[in-house]
This record gives structure tokens, sequence and C-alpha cells, in this order.
């Protein structure tokens, strides 16, 4: 796309991680990278821009709205790669993911909509391969730590022979950021669509959501069993054997799960054909863990319960106006561990490990990704579970 005007667009330049993302670009992108700044706002994208510095002096300044199909199609032509923060997604961003496909022009955002991305699976990935364009969901908190940790993980264990993964866990230990009003108001809308429509509750509810190859997805099996040998479902908290530390539910499993398992599709399920993937939060081993375990599980629980309830419309139809952008520099950010069980290669027999055999693989993250969390990657032999019944195929899932 050398013939382009522009190598990146940036829409959304003027909202508080559209700034940020501005601000990252004016350090990171050399002069030879041609960028503009793209928003609704002439006066308020120049604003921008002039307190990004002498780097961003000869950067472009695009107006368009996200509703504006023409303007954005146009907008797509003149670019080799559209990154968009403007969400709810679902709302804003149809159009600008379809001018990209449109034009063949790579796309990027930060959604964590499952809906949204399951709507461009079934409507735009098409028209997307046959001009090449590349669309790219949740290059951001969601799901960077998530999608490329188990990249690597996988990597990893096929490095040091060990084959796929099968149970894998991200824990996450610490996280400091806040929430944005974006944030909410994509949860408020996703409730409220769900709440209306039945087929979106169901894609909510499929732990397979955003699968293009549902009919072909590996029966989800339970993780390590229980006490008393039942299946893990951690819908409250409890306490890891190994480790004696309380875990809870994660806010963002229920979206980040989905998104490893789709690369894990598109890849011909080179991560393993048994992933078993969840994510939790470590709340430590003092005695307030279990309580705040117990906590999240039961506010995450109730939120899921929520779904398609008249009360959950209500609850969150003004919360976007009640809740404050994050101070500048406090964009969520956090450590994290990996624990994974891969299978050993056939023939060859790994015993169980002990607490202190675990190994810490320290895979170098790539540099757009600073803060990818190392990761100790355990293998050995696992009990056996039983699989549960495959999920039903949901009347919205396509096959190729």
């Amino acid at each position: 796309m050398v013939d382009r005007e522009f190598d990146i667009v940036l829409f959304g330049a003027t909202g508080f991680v559209g700034t940020l993302a501005a601000a990252h670009l004016a350090t990171a992108a050399g002069p030879e990278v041609r960028v503009a700044l793209a928003g609704r706002s002439l006066t308020r994208l120049a604003a921008v821009r002039g307190q990004l510095g002498e780097a961003a002096r000869n950067w472009g300044l695009v107006e368009v709205d996200a509703t504006d199909a023409e303007g954005l199609l146009k907008l797509a032509s003149r670019t080799s790669v559209l990154a968009t923060t403007v969400g709810p997604y679902a709302r804003y961003g149809r159009e600008v993911v379809r001018a990209a496909a449109e034009q063949g022009t790579d796309y990027a955002d930060l959604t964590g909509e499952m809906l949204f991305v399951r709507w461009t699976l079934d409507e735009i990935a098409g028209q997307a391969r046959q001009t090449g364009a590349r669309i790219v969901h949740s290059c951001g908190f969601d799901s960077i730590p998530s999608d490329l940790g188990v990249q690597l993980t996988a990597g990893r264990a096929a490095a040091d022979g060990q084959g796929t993964l099968e149970d894998t866990t991200l824990v996450v230990r610490s996280m400091k950021g806040g929430i944005s009003g974006g944030t909410i108001d994509s949860f408020r809308h996703q409730v409220i669509t769900a709440h209306h429509d039945p087929a979106a509750r169901r894609v909510l509810n499929d732990p397979y959501a955003l699968s293009p190859r549902r009919a072909d997805e590996p029966t989800l099996r339970p993780l390590r069993p229980g006490p008393a040998g039942r299946p893990r479902r951690l819908v409250a908290a409890e306490r890891d054997p190994e480790t004696g530390r309380w875990l809870g539910p994660f806010a963002m499993a229920d979206y980040n799960t989905r998104l490893v398992r789709l690369s894990n599709t598109l890849t011909d399920w080179s991560y393993g054909r048994a992933l078993a993937y969840r994510e939790v939060t470590d709340f430590g081993s003092g005695p307030a863990g279990p309580v705040f375990a117990a906590g999240m599980a039961i506010s995450l629980g109730a939120l899921r319960a929520c779904r398609g309830q008249p009360v959950a419309r209500c609850s969150t139809r003004s919360c976007p106006n009640r809740v404050k952008a994050p101070a500048r520099g406090s964009a969520p950010r956090g450590g994290s561990g990996w624990r994974s069980v891969a299978p050993p290669q056939p023939g060859r027999t790994i015993a169980p490990p002990s607490p202190r055999s675990t190994t810490r693989a320290m895979a170098a993250p790539p540099s757009c990704s600073p803060r990818l969390p190392s990761a100790w990657l355990r293998t050995g032999r696992d009990s056996p579970t039983d699989r549960a019944s495959s999920p039903r195929r949901q009347p919205w899932a396509t096959s190729s």
C-alpha cells in the first residue's frame, strides 16, 4: 500500500484512550511513518496534535464521524492501517471496520465486546479475506496478556518437547488502573442487547462464541477435578491445593477466554486440541483471601445472572454518566503468572511435578507488549476427567 497517503490513521484521537495512543505514536513512530489523527472535530484534533510536540507537527488531521459511511470509506482508502479507539464498538465501530474491509485496509481496535466481534466474523470476515484486509480486535489490555501469553506458553512447551497445552490458567496477581465511561457504556449496551435478543444471550453463554468453525471445535472438558472429584467451575472462592492461595474469578475472563480459543482455532488448534483455558484472580493466602475471592465470585455471578433481565437494563442506563475517565498514566497494568499442564510426547514418561519442580520459562515478550507476563510452565500427567457434553451449535455459527 505504498501509494496510500498515510501509513497509520488513529480514529478517535481526542478521547481518553485515543490521546494515550497518539502520545505513544509520537514517541514510537519514526519521522518516516506517515500518521494522521481522525475524529469528529478538527479543532480538538488540532489541540491534541499541538500537545504532542515536534514529532507530530506534520501529522494529518481528518474530520469524520463514526456514522458517516461514505466519509469512513474515503478515510480507509487513504491509509494502510486504520486503528480505532471509538466505542462502544457495536454502536460506533461497525461502519469503521466495514470501511476497512471494503478498502483492503488493515484494522485494529481495543474492543472487549463479544457481540461485536461475533458480528465482524459473520458479516465482515468474508469481504476482508477477498480484499486482503487484516482485522485484529482487542489490541489493548483486552486481551494482549491473555492472547500473546498463551501463544508464548504454547511455543515454549513445543520447544521443550512437551507437546501441546491442556489445562492452562492465567493467574492475575496484581493490577492497577481505572475503568473509563466508555468501558462501562460498552458493557451496558451489551447487556441491553442480550435483554432483547435471545440469540445474543446464547452467544454470550457459549464458551466457543467467537469460533468461525464451531462444529469442528473440540468438546470443552472441565478443568482438573476439585474436591470430591467435582469439576472446577470456579463459581465461588477456591483454595489452590498446590500453592495454598485463594482464587476467585477474573472480571475479563468471559471475553478473554473466548478470544484465546478463537486464536487457537485460527491457527488450526496449534495450542492444542485439548486446550482447557481459564483466568482467575489470586487473592493471596491470608485470612482476607477467601473473603475477597468470594466477594468477586458473588459480584460476577450476579452480573452473569442479570443477563437478559430488565433490572440489568435499568441499573446500567445511567452508569456512563457517573464514571469519570481514569487519571492520565493510570492505564491498566499489572502482573500475572501462567500455570499450564501439557501432555508428554508419546512414549515419553514425565513424573508428576512437585511444587519445587516448576520450571520458570522466561519468554521474551515482543517489544510492542512490554508488560507481557513471564510464564510458569508446568508439565506432567493429570488425572483423567470426563468430557462434558458438547455445547449445542447456535444458529449464528458458521463453518468453513
